[in-house]
């Protein structure tokens, strides 16, 4: 039965029509696959290899989705009335659909996040035939990928988002996965992917710790928002559903949502998705905004309950990024903090073996392909470094438009970017 397959067999069957099918690609740790990698640019310009850019209007954190020939992303008005999921044709850049598919009379602020945050921030996920769309408590949908008709959709969901929506949804077998951290409650939900219907709800667990003198949340219930897409991990036969939330992150069994263990952390507003490192058996986790740390988790199928004092391996305490998902190739982790500085880790231990200064700021996560790391900077510079064990550039691109906060996509040899005011295609052809 498909349950126990590990989770990059299961995320390969239904994706197998899709390139990058996930914000993070089809494994979800932003390594391209071989295939996809072939000829992939290390250097490009405004007036080279530039194969075509595509307008896109209003506002939009999320990223391109690659699949069938159609790169999928959604946008919203800046008062977040009006939500879009835009297709545009991976050869020509064509907008092949522009579809206004959420209306909203009443519209929660961003407060403190404006400039950071916005109403289109969750990137679509891709199925068999499926686009699946998530705008947090706003709505979720099923679209048909020909047509970008509506097959179901949900805007039942709720949770008070405050600062906006940032976790995106994960396809898995037939469930659609929805992380809800919001101020008011925090919860994990699979849905079925062909119906839309309920299949399992799991609230968070966490004792956040956080009740003024009138036992009230403090700060609104800031201490308690999160915007983190959990990760997957296989062990033995059965497949965990990891997720960061503020104050603690949980892990579930993904095929009844139960909770299976929690770690304890001291940060909040976590953003960052997990990533597995099988070979380890480490959860890498960053654990959110205030004094983010890099967290190693030693795991195996036997791990219930507490594990705050117990499995830990090690830790990386200063130097994390709040934005980029790290980034793991031969034993080695790497990851580029807020403001550009980029660093090798040993799985092994946490010892770094390298930081280098990588000029710009930084909210996209690297890709790996070719053994080369692309990161990519909010004032457009594209950097390619090789992935080893000593820092070495190989090209620095400047590209202002291709500044973005949003990760790239990858399919067949291009690079797509979701840069300030376009969607640009990156490739040695046309």
């Amino acid at each position: 039965m498909i349950r126990y397959l590990a989770p990059l067999a299961i995320l390969i069957c239904a994706h197998v029509f899709a390139q990058w099918p996930d914000r993070h690609g089809p494994d979800l740790t932003g390594v391209v696959p071989a295939k996809d990698a072939v000829g992939l640019p290390v250097h490009w310009s405004e007036t080279e290899n530039i194969a075509w850019k595509a307008a896109l209007h209003d506002e939009g954190h999320s990223s391109p989705v690659v699949g069938d020939g159609k790169i999928w992303l959604t946008a919203a008005t800046e008062d977040g009335k009006k939500q879009y999921v835009i297709a545009v044709d991976e050869s020509s850049g064509e907008v092949l659909f522009d579809k206004l598919l959420f209306e909203n009379d009443e519209v929660e602020p961003l407060g403190g996040a404006v400039g950071f945050n916005n109403y289109a921030a969750p990137s679509c996920t891709l199925g068999p035939g499926a686009v699946y769309v998530h705008f947090g408590s706003y709505g979720t949908a099923r679209l048909d990928a020909k047509t970008a008709d509506v097959v179901w959709q949900r805007r039942d969901l709720d949770c008070r988002h405050f600062r906006g929506p940032g976790s995106s949804p994960i396809l898995y077998g037939n469930k659609l996965i929805l992380t809800f951290d919001g101020i008011d409650q925090q919860y994990t939900t699979a849905l079925d992917c062909e119906t839309g219907r309920t299949l399992w709800r799991t609230d968070r667990s966490t004792d956040y710790n956080d009740l003024d003198d009138n036992g009230l949340p403090q700060r609104d219930g800031d201490f308690r928002k999160a915007y983190c897409t959990p990760g997957i991990a296989s062990l033995g036969e059965q497949t965990q559903l990891l997720s960061v939330g503020s104050r603690a992150m949980q892990s579930y069994d993904i095929d009844s949502g139960k909770e299976l263990w929690t770690l304890r952390h001291d940060s909040y507003n976590a953003g960052i998705r997990p990533l597995w490192l099988p070979i380890e058996q480490l959860a890498l986790i960053n654990t959110g905004s205030r004094g983010a740390q890099l967290v190693a988790v030693k795991l195996d199928a036997t791990t219930k309950g507490d594990i705050t004092e117990t499995h830990v391996a090690w830790t990386v305490k200063n130097g994390n990024p709040r934005f980029a998902k790290p980034i793991y190739h031969q034993g080695r982790v790497y990851q580029i903090s807020d403001l550009g500085v980029a660093t090798c880790i040993d799985a092994s231990n946490g010892k770094s073996l390298w930081q280098a200064r990588v000029p710009g700021n930084y909210r996209s996560s690297p890709i790996l392909a070719n053994d080369l790391l692309y990161f990519f900077s909010e004032e457009g510079l594209g950097t390619v470094i090789k992935a080893q064990d000593s820092f070495e550039r190989l090209a620095a691109n400047d590209v202002p438009e291709l500044g973005t906060t949003a990760c790239p996509g990858v399919s067949q040899g291009a690079i797509f970017v979701r840069g300030k005011t376009h969607l640009y295609k990156i490739s040695l052809t046309k």
